[in-house]
């Protein structure tokens, strides 16, 4: 059984192997198997990076990190010059939208806002911001919206109508324009026209709906 005293050494050569840590501005307590790790570091990498070698050490059995990042152990960064890599960052990185994610900078903080259609991209955006030199934390504010798909929003007209046997879907036609949804075709009633609106508001991603349905009783 792994003493506290074991674990603190295991965990401070742990930190000395990886190779991105300055393990001199680190200090290291256990107290029943749960490490704290408090001192100063340059970047968020490496103190994520202190944090999983920590957790990581066999008998830990959790980690308070009180690591703080202090710009004067790292290049220092104005926020313009900051925001600047920031962007260039977002720019370059495939798997984030073009001019879908809007940046502010305070202090070395990072804020990310906008939208997107997948929840990777969401990620990919944090992840493409977070260890750059100067970046002192992030926060994601970006909001995933899917976009509309044709398939998606006939499937839940057709599920909406199969409850009414009177109710015929494929005189139904859909068009997906980005968020917004033009419903053209023939309905027996305002009643069905009311569903075929229901169901495609159902639909993940939609913004609109342009209603040309027409009655034909």
């Amino acid at each position: 059984m792994h003493t506290d005293k074991d674990l603190q050494q295991q965990i401070v050569t742990a930190l000395d192997q990886e190779p991105d840590i300055d393990v001199a501005h680190i200090g290291v307590s256990v107290y029943k198997g749960i490490a704290v790790l408090e001192g100063q570091v340059a970047t968020l990498l490496e103190r994520c990076d202190a944090e999983a070698a920590a957790l990581h050490v066999a008998g830990v059995r959790a980690v308070v990190n009180d690591v703080e990042i202090s710009p004067g152990l790292s290049t220092h960064r104005s926020d313009p010059a900051l925001a600047e890599a920031v962007l260039n960052s977002l720019t370059w990185h495939c798997a984030v939208p073009q001019d879908a994610i809007q940046v502010t900078v305070h202090e070395g903080q990072v804020t990310l806002t906008g939208s997107v259609t997948w929840a990777l991209q969401k990620a990919a955006a944090e992840q493409a911001v977070q260890w750059l030199p100067g970046v002192r934390g992030v926060t994601n504010h970006i909001v995933v919206k899917p976009q509309a798909s044709v398939e998606d929003v006939k499937a839940r007209i057709a599920r909406e109508f199969v409850e009414n046997a009177e109710i015929d879907a494929q005189n139904v036609r859909v068009e997906v324009r980005g968020g917004a949804v033009v419903l053209t075709g023939t309905v027996r009633s305002e009643s069905e026209r009311a569903q075929a609106e229901h169901a495609v508001w159902s639909a993940p991603g939609v913004t609109n709906i342009e209603d040309r349905l027409r009655v034909e009783g």
